[in-house]
């Protein structure tokens, strides 16, 4: 898979996240389907929930619908100003909040199925 591949070629804390953000996102609905779309892997359930895109100097995590969605423990620190998506853009060393990032993807999900 495509995504497996990615995952393989990026040997430093990048793959590291990318995997660990899968893993998450895979653990918070079991029914959400992973394509990879527009060179970036990507995650739906009717409709688009997020991507992970990695860059030189972070990995993102894009929510389609971040706009709409509740973000108690203010997770979102990217596109701030983006009408419809909002992003979490993780840096090496950067600690995850496994809970709270499950709960968000939870709720993009639930958004999806209205």
């Amino acid at each position: 898979e495509r995504i497996d591949q990615q995952i393989a070629e990026l040997a430093d804390w990048r793959g590291q996240m990318f995997a660990r953000l899968r893993k998450l996102i895979l653990e918070a609905d079991p029914d959400i389907t992973e394509e990879w779309k527009w060179d970036t892997a990507v995650w739906s359930h009717q409709g688009l929930v997020c991507a992970v895109g990695t860059f030189k100097d972070k990995v993102k995590l894009n929510f389609f619908q971040g706009a709409f969605l509740e973000d108690p423990h203010t997770l979102f620190n990217a596109g701030l100003d983006a009408k419809k998506t909002r992003s979490i853009d993780f840096r090496e060393g950067d600690a995850v909040n496994e809970s709270a990032l499950k709960d968000l993807i939870r709720a993009a999900v639930a958004r999806n199925i209205g």
